[in-house]
């Protein structure tokens, strides 16, 4: 099982098991996280989710090994978005990493340890709230590989950083550290080492405690408009076609050992 959930009172937990991988997201893992965030959208008996990754890493991205051999690509040429496609939440999809293409009524917490880097980062930032162990790191590295930000990147981290800083994070795919990352608005809250998930649950429960129509109804006024967002990401989606030119050798590079670790010397 890729993907473990659970439930304390009522805040659901959303944990990508992937340990070996970093809990790099394979076709399976995005479809079971996009299972279960819709479920959490349907279940009333939960008013906010906290995703998070096993054994101190919260996400490093897309699997590319998967991509790299192919195997990754019938689920990619599934996720091909209509150009009619405006509404994610009355019309909800699957976007490469899983969930990334939803907007959800209910808040969601990313609790990041370790890396959140490439599709790992755009699943924190896809997340309406972001708590960052004060080792853990975020960057674009698939900058490395060719391989496009498709998972909504482009679209939100302009609108969580500004462009300028979005623009320096996207173009050059280094790396934010936790003071970083809160100081410029791309994580909310830092914590010890260890402590994210807490961290996370704590101010989770604290939101389950608000009369939720009214906090629903904010959380809803203060994003972009439904269309809006599907038109940002139908327009980001036709970066993807890239992938088959660049991508895919990028990350055979990367499965046959090449960057590890968020090395960008020898790539």
């Amino acid at each position: 099982m890729t993907v473990k959930i659970t439930t304390q009172g009522r805040v659901r937990i959303v944990m990508i098991h992937r340990p070996e991988a970093r809990n790099a997201v394979n076709p399976a893992t995005a479809q079971a996280l996009f299972d279960a965030f819709l479920a959490f959208q349907a279940d009333e008996t939960v008013d906010a989710a906290i995703l998070t990754g096993a054994d101190g890493a919260f996400c490093a991205g897309f699997d590319l090994k998967a991509a790299a051999d192919g195997g990754a690509a019938d689920w990619i040429a599934s996720l091909d978005i209509a150009q009619g496609w405006n509404d994610p939440m009355a019309d909800p999809k699957p976007g490469p990493m899983g969930p990334t293409r939803l907007m959800l009524s209910k808040p969601v917490i990313a609790a990041i340890e370790g890396p959140a880097v490439a599709g790992g980062m755009e699943l924190a930032a896809w997340c309406d709230m972001r708590v960052m162990a004060q080792t853990a790191v975020m960057g674009v590295y698939c900058r490395r590989w060719g391989v496009p930000l498709i998972d909504g990147g482009t679209v939100r981290l302009p609108r969580l950083l500004g462009q300028g800083r979005a623009n320096d994070l996207i173009l050059t795919g280094r790396s934010a550290a936790a003071d970083e990352s809160l100081r410029i608005g791309l994580t909310d809250r830092t914590c010890p080492d260890g402590r994210a998930l807490d961290t996370a649950l704590d101010l989770a429960q604290s939101l389950c405690g608000f009369p939720q129509g009214c906090m629903r109804a904010d959380l809803l006024s203060a994003r972009m408009a439904p269309a809006d967002l599907a038109a940002g990401l139908r327009r980001e989606w036709a970066s993807a076609g890239t992938f088959g030119a660049e991508g895919q050798a990028g990350a055979a590079r990367f499965a046959a050992g090449k960057g590890r670790s968020g090395d960008f010397s020898d790539i």
